[in-house]
């Protein structure tokens, strides 16, 4: 094979015989006042970047596996049960030197354990479980004070070294929790990184956002549509449903319930993590020292922590106050220049000082701006059909209002695409006595008007 040199070419405005070298450059092409990196180069580094993540994921896992996971499965699991007897006790001390060249010294008993294996005596220095550890010689005293010499009890030894021994058995659990989050999440960063980074090797940014495109596609695509009218989505979860005194009532959307999801997510997870911390310094403090770090860290955690749990409990009460909200309509899908009667049901005991029914036309745009895809939402109409002041209900009873819902005979149909969706719905807005402003979302479909029917059937109104 023919070795490669670098090629020559003649400039346009050289002299006579002159000869220039093209040399290899890091930038693709020149936009304006800037410069756009080769892609190759960025996804070299992001590949890169992602191998140390995921090296250091499985070395941490790897070294944590075989200094905690391993020996607390085997102790559990491989460890021979045997009964033994005291012969000696003591003291051991461990010696942690910090980088000013200081000591730090801890405590635990010590103890020296007599036990038979196949008709031999062994003997064996065990000392307690890390968590009996203290920072001071005199608490560690007191506890080797409970172990009476000559008294008998039960270990466990290794069946590949006998001399080694144990007095307790269990499993560090929040050390496990730690084995495999810890680890768990480089390798997982590493890996979806190091594969995008594979996906996207030497292609442009026009061309993955392209495909991003394509992918987003997939998941936003429209609803299911009319049969026969390609664009005017479908009524069919809209009409399951019927009412108690009109023929069908509309399903809800309401933002309240996904702020109570969202607050109880949080507020879970994020006292785990306290709960956590919490035990650990419990187990610390009996262990008599204190790392004043953790108990640091645990102060704000812990507030947080009570704050998103009285915020889920107010948004909890909040919605079993308020109760919840029904609409019932004549007929369904509407049509311009029909009247349609509209019962609105309010449960719940909150007073209201303000009760408003809207009915309003909403347009969705889905564009992709750069790289990046957005949507923005826009009420382009809004017609008030009826308001009520000063709610008060009844005990027991929910607030019942029937009203006339006239829509305009030039109403836009209902519309739907991937990029662009033209929605009606009727809108409750509410202001309670001492409660945040009430919103209640009921999608309703309309249809042109010269459409009667999808099959040549009666129309449902």
């Amino acid at each position: 094979m023919e070795a490669e040199i670098p090629r020559l070419f003649e400039s346009a405005s050289r002299l006579p015989g002159e000869l220039f070298v093209r040399l290899p450059t890091f930038f693709s092409k020149k936009r304006g006042n800037r410069r756009t990196g080769l892609p190759a180069w960025g996804s070299l580094g992001e590949g890169i970047y992602h191998t140390v993540l995921l090296m250091a994921g499985l070395t941490i896992g790897v070294l944590m596996l075989a200094g905690v996971a391993v020996p607390e499965w085997r102790i559990n699991n491989q460890f021979i049960e045997v009964n033994g007897r005291l012969i000696g006790k003591g003291l051991a001390r461990h010696t942690l030197r910090d980088v000013f060249g200081g000591a730090k010294y801890s405590w635990r008993p010590a103890l020296l354990v007599q036990y038979e294996v196949e008709g031999e005596d062994v003997e064996s220095w065990n000392t307690v479980h890390s968590s009996e550890t203290s920072e001071t010689r005199a608490f560690a005293l007191h506890e080797l004070d409970d172990w009476e010499l000559g008294g008998q009890l039960r270990c466990w030894y290794d069946p590949d070294d006998i001399k080694t021994v144990v007095l307790k058995q269990g499993y560090s659990w929040w050390l496990w929790l730690l084995a495999l989050l810890l680890p768990g999440a480089l390798v997982a960063f590493g890996v979806t990184g190091l594969l995008q980074s594979l996906q996207s090797w030497g292609r442009s940014e026009e061309r993955q956002a392209v495909q991003f495109g394509r992918i987003f596609e997939t998941f936003t695509s429209p609803p299911p549509e009319t049969v026969g009218f390609p664009t005017i989505p479908a009524c069919d979860n809209l009409v399951n449903s019927p009412g108690t005194m009109l023929r069908f009532r509309l399903p809800t959307e309401s933002p309240e319930a996904w702020s109570l999801i969202g607050a109880g997510l949080f507020s879970g997870l994020w006292n785990v993590v306290v709960i956590l911390l919490a035990v650990n310094v419990g187990f610390d403090i009996a262990g008599g020292r204190a790392n004043l770090w953790l108990l640091g860290l645990l102060a704000p955690f812990t507030i947080v922590g009570l704050a998103s749990v009285a915020l889920f409990f107010r948004q909890l009460f909040l919605i079993t106050a308020i109760g919840p909200t029904h609409v019932e309509i004549s007929g369904h899908p509407l049509r311009p220049g029909n009247q349609y009667q509209v019962l609105l049901s309010q449960a719940g005991s909150v007073s209201f000082r303000k009760l408003e029914l809207f009915l309003e036309l909403e347009e969705q745009a889905t564009f992709r701006q750069g790289t990046d895809v957005r949507t923005e939402r826009q009420v382009v109409w809004q017609s008030l059909i009826r308001r009520w002041n000063n709610v008060e209900p009844l005990p027991g009873t929910p607030f019942e209002a029937e009203v006339q819902l006239q829509l305009p005979s030039k109403a836009m149909h209902s519309f739907s695409t991937t990029h662009n969706t033209v929605s009606w719905r009727l809108v409750l807005r509410g202001v309670p006595e001492r409660w945040p402003a009430l919103v209640r979302v009921f999608p309703v479909v309309v249809f042109p008007a010269e459409i009667v029917s999808t099959h040549n059937e009666k129309p449902l109104s």
